[in-house]
């Protein structure tokens, strides 16, 4: 088994780093949405996975609630979170230019709209549209990345169009342009986009076409020997449960990384330059099985979906299948608890919040389905030590969840403003939510 980016000696690390800390592992560290608070770490590793099946596979699908006054996400002490945007159709991700403003993909409306900053307490902002008649927009990357983008690109299901922009606009001045197709149709439609720090990658993140590529035309597809890339999928699922890469004009179309079932998050690691997916894994095989995870995605290396997950621990499903990539499989780098659905992440590199917080990353979970008892439904912090994933993730931003049956929110895009506040897309009560810490 190829183990991931750094895993084994950011856990040697753990140890030391969080040595004074409570940090549950082993069986503590699962439950479920009654046992988040800010400030709970967890810390799930390959020996905690229990076997397929432990427990049948559930179907608890969450009622949407009303959003009443009373309703209001919890931060860690010593943050304040107040409401940002508000009467948004299912927004999603979010991005911030490098002038500040701050991009928000209102998928369920076709839109994107561009905000201006505001100050904390200032009340909700007032957003103007940028680019409408989309389909289902959701990843936005500015290109290039420095000062002075000339282009924002947008990805829909089933394609990557750009407009141009110049730093300040509010509305595309001219219309866009389409740059590459992506493999469209199935379960999963979200696609993200980042470009790689040096602005010469544009990477595309595709979710597979269903959860476990078991139908018999799926399989036959998948038994083919020829690949462009180590783990590629065929048939229906050819060029997906993948990264791809482009040019910055979409050209030169290649796999970047493959078996990643469904990458609903990218985002680049600065300084490092590492390129990091936020993964929901496959469901169907139990209230804890498997982990989703994030992980920094290698060029070349394979994840094993849909034949092995976390390593080589073979799916059920794919008993007997592809032995010859059991030991080529990379492992990701933090595993978080199973069905969570993590959809976006970003890293922070500002200095409004404590010094601890700096060069970590967040990740928006979210909410399961697939699982007796709800979990998810949070913002998550990875605590990294010297840049390395330590494999620890801790409670940041709870409190979406009602009762046991029904929520009021659910986190899905992460991003930091340029006064290092973290803003949150939640796209079950069509808001945004702005963190600022204050101070305890």
């Amino acid at each position: 088994m190829r183990l991931g980016f750094l895993l084994l000696a950011g856990l040697v690390g753990a140890g030391a780093a969080f040595a004074d800390e409570a940090v549950r592992t082993g069986a503590a560290a699962f439950g479920d949405w009654r046992s988040d608070a800010p400030g709970v770490r967890r810390l799930i590793t390959l020996a905690d996975l229990p076997p397929p099946l432990a427990t049948p596979s559930a179907a608890t699908v969450s009622q949407l609630a009303a959003r009443t006054d009373a309703d209001l996400p919890k931060a860690p002490p010593g943050f304040a979170v107040d409401l940002f945007a508000s009467g948004l159709n299912v927004p999603r991700v979010i991005r911030v230019a490098p002038n500040g403003d701050i991009f928000v993909a209102e998928t369920g409306a076709g839109k994107v709209r561009v905000f201006r900053s505001g100050g904390a307490g200032a009340g909700p902002a007032q957003g103007e549209v940028f680019a409408d008649g989309l389909q289902q927009p959701y990843g936005i990357a500015f290109y290039p990345a420095g000062q002075d983008p000339r282009f924002v690109y947008v990805a829909t299901p089933d394609s990557v169009v750009r407009f141009p922009y110049r730093s300040g606009d509010t509305k595309a001045s001219g219309a866009s342009e389409k740059i590459a197709s992506l493999p469209s149709g199935g379960g999963h439609w979200t696609r993200d986009l980042a470009f790689s720090a040096d602005d010469q990658t544009l990477f595309v993140s595709v979710g597979s076409a269903s959860n476990d590529a078991t139908s018999e035309g799926l399989r036959s597809g998948l038994r083919a020997v020829a690949a462009r890339a180590l783990g590629e999928s065929w048939g229906e699922e050819q060029d997906r449960a993948d990264v791809l890469a482009f040019d910055p004009d979409g050209k030169n179309e290649r796999v970047y990384a493959t078996g990643i079932r469904n990458c609903s998050g990218l985002a680049v690691q600065p300084g490092a330059g590492a390129l990091w997916c936020a993964v929901n894994e496959r469901d169907g095989l139990g209230d804890d099985l498997p982990p989703d995870y994030a992980t920094h995605v290698a060029e070349g290396a394979f994840y094993g979906w849909p034949w092995y997950y976390l390593g080589d621990h073979q799916d059920p499903r794919h008993k007997g299948e592809r032995a010859d990539l059991a030991s080529r499989i990379t492992t990701p780098d933090v595993l978080i608890q199973a069905h969570s659905a993590p959809l976006n992440i970003v890293f922070y590199t500002a200095d409004q919040f404590p010094a601890e917080y700096k060069g970590d990353a967040f990740v928006a979970l979210h909410g399961s389905w697939n699982r007796s008892k709800l979990t998810g439904y949070k913002v998550v912090r990875l605590l990294m030590k010297d840049g390395r994933p330590t494999g620890v993730y801790e409670d940041f931003l709870v409190g979406f969840v009602r009762d046991d049956k029904s929520v009021w929110g659910r986190p899905v895009g992460v991003a930091v403003t340029r006064d290092g506040s973290l803003l949150v897309s939640d796209d079950g009560s069509g808001s945004v939510w702005r963190v600022t810490y204050r101070g305890k």
